[in-house]
């Protein structure tokens, strides 16, 4: 199957709240269950570059490069090959009105269309200089803004640990409006992270996300790292059946 979409992620800070998970189970999709680690349900906040994307192979002018920020949490889906761990969107920023607009009336997905800047000073981060990022939008008439510096040089995150479970994930989980569920699958190599000093989140959550993520996502994050990112592949939807886990329906739309 040719991929539906394909870009270059660059750049990822992450930042992960550990939240009450009864907060975060009225919007798990259909289908699937909360992933959690250590018994911990994770929210995080991340902001990247999408770089080069393209469309069935072909580029869209003006749409190749830009920023994203978007607040996810984690589940997972038991698939005939045994459980496989995806991530779901409470809501996903961009500054273009129309790649919004087509995975929000298309494919169902949380996207807003807002300005948007990012900060990208990496020179020579790779070999271990201190580097700094950050991506910030612009909503109730203020800017709000994700931020952290880089520290050392990135390494492959540890088997079992925290960093690689916020990063390696290969699926996708979109609720759709007739109580179904969109999945999709990513395909990327694994990714190098590099740990940070000073993260910082500048937002007013309730007004992006609702009174109910505000508790949690404030004060110093429970972790914090910068994903060197990769080339990545986004393949065509399948519809989850409704009874839940199991072999995916027939081929549905494509959450982008």
């Amino acid at each position: 199957m040719r991929p539906f979409l394909t870009a270059t992620w660059r750049y990822l800070v992450m930042l992960n709240y550990e939240v009450d998970p009864e907060v975060l189970r009225p919007l798990v999709p259909r289908g699937t269950e909360l992933d959690l680690w250590q018994g911990k349900a994770f929210a995080s906040m991340v902001g990247f570059r999408f770089l080069d994307t393209r469309v069935r192979g072909l580029s869209v002018p003006f749409h190749q490069n830009f920023d994203e920020v978007n607040l996810r949490y984690y589940v997972r889906y038991r698939g005939p090959e045994g459980w496989r761990r995806g991530v779901a969107f409470v809501k996903e920023i961009v500054p273009r009105v129309a790649i919004a607009t087509v995975a929000r009336v298309l494919y169902n997905e949380p996207y807003v269309a807002l300005p948007m800047r990012h900060t990208v000073e990496m020179r020579d981060a790779e070999r271990g200089t201190p580097g700094r990022l950050e991506y910030a939008w612009k909503a109730g008439g203020r800017w709000h803004h994700l931020a952290a510096k880089t520290r050392g040089a990135p390494q492959a995150s540890a088997p079992d640990s925290e960093a690689e479970f916020i990063t390696e994930h290969y699926w996708g989980y979109t609720p759709q409006r007739d109580g179904g569920c969109a999945e999709y699958r990513v395909e990327h190599p694994r990714w190098s992270v590099w740990q940070v000093d000073g993260a910082e989140l500048d937002c007013d959550v309730s007004a992006m996300y609702g009174a109910r993520f505000a508790p949690f996502l404030r004060g110093t994050p429970s972790s914090a790292f910068v994903a060197d990112g990769s080339e990545v592949s986004v393949y065509p939807g399948t519809r989850l059946p409704l009874g839940g886990s199991g072999t995916p329906a027939p081929r549905a739309g494509q959450a982008a």
